[in-house]
């Protein structure tokens, strides 16, 4: 490279440049697709929807960019060394450099990714949105998340706390603001003058972390004779060093990545409208799928064998080397997933029904809960929010590795192409379903034929499963015992809830091998079987 600039715009800009092109595509795609298909007659009737299906993918954009600028996807948020990648540090170049152009390439992808979508939104969509003080404040919130984050921390968990409590007070302050109808121009004023102040403090950060500083602010700060018996006893095996390992390196990116966001949701409730129960609903809905949302970039990194490395998706001699099989490696991470997805859940059970009891929004959930168990009895109701709330931690435990078949191939043109794929379907859901609901034909079709489309997909996994598992057999990457082991708890697990909506839903007009089917396409099985297979074939190249 020529120069540091340079540097940082292939670190930073070449790889992910991706999204600033897809974004503008969608928005021009879905106003195509409503003044062409829907028609300027029912535009009136279409305008929620299609603000929300502009807004979803502008949050992807959003979260997306903070992760890649500030490097949230390369190390231990929760941990007290600070995440900025330690390669870079050698770079020759002075330190204020080093913060100055991921903080600039950052700032100007942020702005320029609210300034065109709004363009677009307010254009295309008709979305009446405000220009300019959203591009400066996603700015903001992008210096800030990057100052407090490359800085060391004493304590850890002290930068999820610090980067949060600064984030909400921004947020609270705007959103206060739009309340009372300050003029834009005050809010203007209010975030332009953070920039350097945010740029000071990460100068100082780097500077800090490139000097290897890391203090250690415990009560008990001793040498670590104890800490180093515990160590060693807790790597009675292999698994357990390895799950060690992965756990220091992933397990406490979702919590942490969940903590920095949920406070922004729940002063949703605060700021008006609770009284509205479509809008609590819509808020409530968010906050659940949030943990799934953010597993989606957690698992970017899950599924990296190498994260650190310029070849990330390649494997390291440390990992190809390592007295491990494939399988047992994968184990490691799966079990370290499933820990950061309890752990996930455990926040949010715990701080969000805080947030919606003291907003008042608690008692429009409350009432549906009663309606709900007047009309299904009480053991019903348990039982279907308990099946909710385990859905909900099962499926954000399976977006964390679903995607590890795919990352550890090495091979980088199937996991872009996947990725497209995943994007093109992900904006094409939202219109179809709105054009289905809308479609007395379309629905009528849908109802008569679903059993169908479910029976093409049992077969289409049924057979996946079968296939996985013969070239598991026929490679020896896992035991036949073990084979057995996955097949009982994968064949448990679908007889539990199949069992549990045949009692549910109790209807002679639902088959039961139609649940069946649902049953087993719910519990996950051919993808994650896979993920030896990739990873052998990845350790061999």
């Amino acid at each position: 490279m020529r120069s540091p600039a340079a540097a940082f715009r292939w670190e930073l800009g070449t790889r992910h440049r991706w999204i600033l092109v897809a974004l503008p595509v969608y928005l021009l795609a879905l106003s195509i697709v409503k003044w062409l298909v829907i028609g300027p007659e029912e535009i009136v009737a279409f305008e929620d929807e299609f603000t929300g299906f502009g807004l979803v993918p502008l949050s992807f954009a959003f979260f997306y960019f903070i992760a890649v600028f500030s490097f949230g996807l390369n190390g231990d948020l929760a941990g007290r060394p600070s995440i900025f990648p330690s390669r870079l540090f050698t770079l020759p170049v002075p330190t204020n450099e080093l913060a100055r152009w991921p903080m600039v390439y950052g700032g100007a992808s942020m702005m320029l990714l609210f300034l065109g979508a709004t363009v677009l939104a307010r254009l295309a969509l008709g979305m009446k949105v405000p220009v300019l003080w959203p591009a400066i404040m996603a700015a903001v919130v992008l210096a800030w998340t990057q100052a407090l984050t490359w800085m060391p921390y004493g304590l850890r968990g002290m930068r999820v706390l610090a980067a949060t409590a600064v984030l909400v007070a921004i947020d609270a302050f705007v959103i206060t603001a739009i309340n009372f109808d300050i003029p834009e121009a005050l809010l203007v004023a209010f975030l332009v003058p953070q920039l350097p102040i945010a740029y000071w403090i990460a100068c100082h950060a780097v500077a800090r972390a490139r000097r290897g500083v890391v203090p250690d602010w415990s009560l008990f700060n001793r040498a670590g004779s104890a800490r180093a018996v515990s160590i060693a006893a807790a790597f009675a095996s292999p698994a357990r060093a390895q799950f060690w390992f992965e756990w220091r390196r992933h397990g406490r990116s979702l919590p942490s990545l969940v903590a920095m966001v949920l406070p922004f949701e729940l002063l949703l409730f605060f700021v008006g409208g609770y009284g509205s129960k479509y809008f609590v609903w819509f808020v409530t809905t968010a906050i659940l799928v949030t943990p799934i949302v953010m597993a989606a970039f957690a698992a970017s990194t899950i599924s990296k064998a190498n994260p650190f490395a310029r070849e990330a998706y390649g494997v390291s001699p440390f990992l190809a080397t390592r007295p491990m099989t494939s399988a047992e490696l994968i184990a490691a991470k799966l079990k370290m997933a499933w820990w950061s997805a309890v752990a996930t859940w455990l926040l949010m059970l715990t701080l969000a029904p805080i947030g919606i009891r003291w907003s008042g929004a608690d008692s429009v959930l409350i009432d549906a809960i009663q309606r709900m168990t007047t009309a299904v009895g009480m053991p019903r109701a348990i039982v279907l929010i308990a099946l909710i709330l385990g859905g909900l931690l099962v499926s954000t435990w399976v977006m964390l590795v679903q995607s590890l078949y795919l990352g550890l191939t090495g091979r980088l043109w199937i996991i872009r192409t996947s990725g497209f794929v995943v994007f093109v379907l992900f904006s094409l859901l939202g219109p179809a379903f709105r054009w289905f609901s809308r479609s007395t034909d379309a629905e009528r079709w849908l109802w008569d034929n679903w059993p169908a489309l479910v029976a093409v997909l049992f077969a289409i996994k049924t057979a996946a499963g079968l296939l996985v598992v013969t070239r598991l057999h026929r490679r020896r990457l896992v035991t036949d015992e073990r084979l057995l082991l996955m097949t009982a708890v994968w064949l448990v697990a679908v007889a539990a809830l199949y069992s549990t909506l045949v009692w549910w839903i109790d209807t002679p007009l639902i088959a039961h091998y139609r649940l069946l089917m649902i049953a087993t396409l719910a519990i996950p099985f051919a993808r994650l079987a896979a993920a030896p297979l990739a990873l052998a074939s990845n350790r061999h190249r």
